[in-house]
């Protein structure tokens, strides 16, 4: 009797467990269908980040339990962080918006950046179809033909803000390769930036992503206009054999731990997000409505039609663990971090 009785409990609650799921299930399709869910891009129109949103939403409702309409809406300034400071404070906590941010907007609390009064672990990291490599490079007329040529001149780089990541990148090359770039902020977005440079008021972007050249000046590549002298990131560029990789341009291990460091948010790729204190169900709906967006081979054929890189994604569980874990370096490394993230 026992036997029957525990028997009988025990598939009361297999029968319940499976009722539940598909319920919590349609409790987010619910929520969605129907609705317009707002994607916040960091980044002025027709930048790499834009492009890049603008395509994955097309694609990203049908992964979306529910289906709701997405849409996008740009919100430029200080490198990302205001766009990262109203999700954190303002956006609506139910799930209705996500956001687009450039990839130094998780690090920066770490790098001691006064503006970014966020705490990246509480926001909710969704993913990214990518990591990035970072480039230094000059318009075809100029001066400067290698890097080298940058420890010995003075060489101006724009930037959107004093802590971009075209601005820190620009330091973290002034302080591990000895070079003598000097950052010109105010630029609302690199396609401004890119104006001065054909017109020859910048040298050059303080780091441009090689999957933003690829996707928005295709024609720079094609035509020989541009010369890169330096490459960095946690991936060497296949299609760039010849140019130099600026972790081998460093000897010492204190700098180049401090190189792995400082480049850790281009491992962050193009990072999405959304504000803290989402439910779980529907965060945990986005994340995969995300990685089955980077996985989706309409998607992925769009993105290869846009010059698109996204080879190379990344779950949102992943990147909330290595945002998490980058906040445990050593108290010496952030020392040297915020020196030059703060000169």
């Amino acid at each position: 009797m026992t036997r029957v009785r525990y028997t009988s409990v025990a598939a009361l609650a297999m029968t319940a467990l499976a009722a539940g799921t598909p319920a919590k299930a349609d409790a987010v399709a619910d929520f969605y269908k129907g609705k317009t869910v707002t994607m916040i891009v960091s980044s002025s129109p027709g930048g790499g980040y834009d492009l890049l949103s603008r395509t994955l939403v097309r694609h990203l409702p049908k992964h979306i339990p529910g289906n709701p309409t997405v849409v996008v809406r740009n919100m430029p300034g200080a490198g990302g962080i205001v766009t990262a400071k109203h999700l954190y404070s303002s956006a609506p906590r139910d799930g209705s918006v996500i956001g687009g941010v450039q990839n130094n907007v998780p690090y920066e609390p770490l790098f001691g950046t006064k503006q970014a009064d966020y705490d990246p672990n509480r926001l909710n990291w969704l993913g990214t179809p990518s990591v990035e490599t970072g480039l230094l490079f000059v318009w075809h007329t100029s001066k400067f033909k290698t890097i080298d040529d940058v420890r010995k001149m003075e060489f101006t780089a724009g930037a959107s803000g004093h802590n971009s990541a075209p601005a820190f990148y620009s330091r973290v090359l002034n302080e591990l390769l000895g070079t003598k770039i000097k950052v010109i902020a105010g630029y609302p977005g690199q396609n401004e930036a890119y104006i001065a440079i054909e017109r020859g008021e910048l040298d050059s972007y303080g780091v441009t992503f090689w999957s933003s050249l690829t996707s928005t000046k295709q024609q720079w590549l094609r035509d020989k206009k541009i010369n890169i002298l330096v490459q960095y990131g946690p991936v060497k560029e296949d299609d760039l054999p010849e140019v130099p990789w600026a972790p081998d341009l460093v000897k010492s291990p204190d700098d180049k731990a401090l190189f792995e460091a400082a480049y850790g948010p281009l491992a962050a790729g193009r990072p999405f997000l959304m504000p803290p204190e989402i439910p779980a169900d529907r965060l945990a709906a986005m994340r995969k409505a995300f990685l089955d967006t980077f996985n989706d081979e309409a998607f992925k054929g769009d993105a290869k039609a846009a010059n698109l890189i996204v080879d190379r994604p990344r779950s949102g569980e992943t990147l909330q663990a290595e945002i998490a874990r980058a906040y445990k370096v050593s108290p010496a490394i952030i020392e040297r971090l915020r020196k030059i993230a703060n000169p």
